[in-house]
């Protein structure tokens, strides 16, 4: 039995929760209940899924894993449910074509990186870990029959994604239909009060909600919050495009890629990466508007906390120091990667060196960082159309793109 003094008043809780959502459905069914749960001293049951399709979490995942944590510091049991056999059918969200499905061992080799990772924002305490193939791998044909006679072909076409496919002639899958069916079964067998998820997973949870009835249970209710944007301000943070910042990445690195955001987004990421309050958030903004705070300095704040949340305040200082000597000093870092490139015939293409070293995304950056001169080679810069280079084996060579990519470079 959950002791009543975890239960903050409900109207402490409402603000708390509320806090960075998107979709509440609903905000009063969401109050009554968490007045039912403390007047009968028991926690609501919340429920998160995350399917292990890649093995690191980034900063764009813990905006649910804070809102996770948020219902934690409420009192309120929170699930962590790692979708095993989900995630061997493939999410469809978002997808022009059927996503392909991971092998078992991908699946649990990724898992165990996200038991590991999420403890850097949930309390480990009181954090259940769950796994679906406990249910979903027992339900069987028969109850995967009722489970789709649940469900009806029309309803799941509202859906935008399948709605697209199917207007223009795409092929769907059938074992796509199955996916937010099994998701909805997830809330069935934990009798979820509240399933959390991002903005893009709407259509899934509302299909929990959809199918408890059929099984006895009132609907849960839904909470969503927002898609983070990555370092380039547009795109949604997702390792694929390359603009993420990893809660395992070094401190320092860290720093510098928050450091990279652009001013307008520096607050999103202060509201929804940190627990500064909204009044709090808003008299910083009033004070760079001003100009009694420089916009850099209080990105320095950000990226501060960020890393703090994650490893510590001294880690943060220590980021903070080596980003201060390395950037604003004209300095190099204390560790350099180091890699080996063929020589060839004495020069090499400077556009397919930065990528395959990875200093650079693609050649099209290369010509971009040329242009802007933001290439130097042992502290030379490269002019603008230069694209080659002459070197001999042996030369050992520093390459600095931009204000915080080093690479030294051993030509053989």
């Amino acid at each position: 039995m959950t002791d009543r003094k975890n239960f903050p008043p409900v109207e402490e809780q409402m603000p708390i929760l509320l806090r960075g959502t998107v979709d509440v459905v609903t905000e009063d069914a969401l109050r009554k209940r968490l007045t039912e749960a403390r007047e009968a001293d028991r926690p609501l049951t919340v429920k998160v899924g995350f399917d292990p399709t890649a093995p690191d979490i980034h900063l764009g995942h813990t905006v649910l894993l804070r809102k996770m944590r948020q219902f934690q510091d409420c009192g309120h049991r929170v699930i962590f449910l790692i979708g095993d056999f989900t995630g061997m059918i493939g999410d469809p969200t978002g997808r022009s074509k059927a996503r392909p499905p991971l092998t078992r061992e991908q699946i649990l080799e990724n898992a165990e990186t996200y038991k590991r990772q999420c403890f850097k924002i949930l309390d480990p305490d009181v954090t259940e870990i769950r796994f679906n193939r406990e249910w979903l791998g027992e339900l069987g044909s028969d109850g995967f029959v009722r489970l789709a006679a649940c469900y009806n072909v029309a309803r799941m076409l509202e859906r935008k994604d399948f709605k697209q496919r199917y207007e223009k002639g795409q092929a769907i899958g059938v074992h796509e239909f199955l996916y937010p069916l099994a998701q909805a079964y997830d809330s069935v067998y934990l009798e979820a009060d509240v399933e959390l998820g991002g903005t893009d997973q709407l259509f899934n949870l509302n299909v929990g909600r959809d199918i408890m009835p059929s099984y006895g249970l009132p609907p849960q209710l839904v909470l969503t919050t927002p898609l983070l944007e990555g370092l380039d301000g547009t795109e949604k943070m997702s390792k694929s495009l390359n603009n993420t910042i990893g809660i395992e990445e070094a401190p320092k690195d860290i720093y510098g890629k928050t450091m990279s955001i652009s001013d307008d987004l520096m607050w999103r990421y202060y509201e929804l990466c940190t627990d500064v309050s909204l009044s709090g958030i808003e008299q910083l903004k009033q004070l760079v508007a001003k100009g009694e705070l420089h916009p850099k300095k209080a990105k320095e704040g950000l990226a501060m906390r960020i890393i703090a949340d994650f490893d510590g305040e001294a880690a943060a200082k220590a980021a903070r120091d080596e980003f201060e000597r390395v950037f604003r000093e004209g300095g190099a870092p204390d560790i350099i990667e180091e890699h080996r490139f063929p020589v060839g015939d004495g020069t090499v293409f400077l556009p397919k060196l930065l990528t395959e070293v990875g200093l650079a995304t693609s050649r099209s950056e290369v010509n971009r960082l040329l242009k802007q001169r933001a290439v130097r080679v042992d502290g030379e810069q490269i002019g603008q159309g230069v694209l080659e280079l002459a070197v001999s084996v042996g030369d050992r060579k520093l390459f600095k793109v931009g204000k915080r990519r080093f690479a030294r470079i051993i030509f053989e």
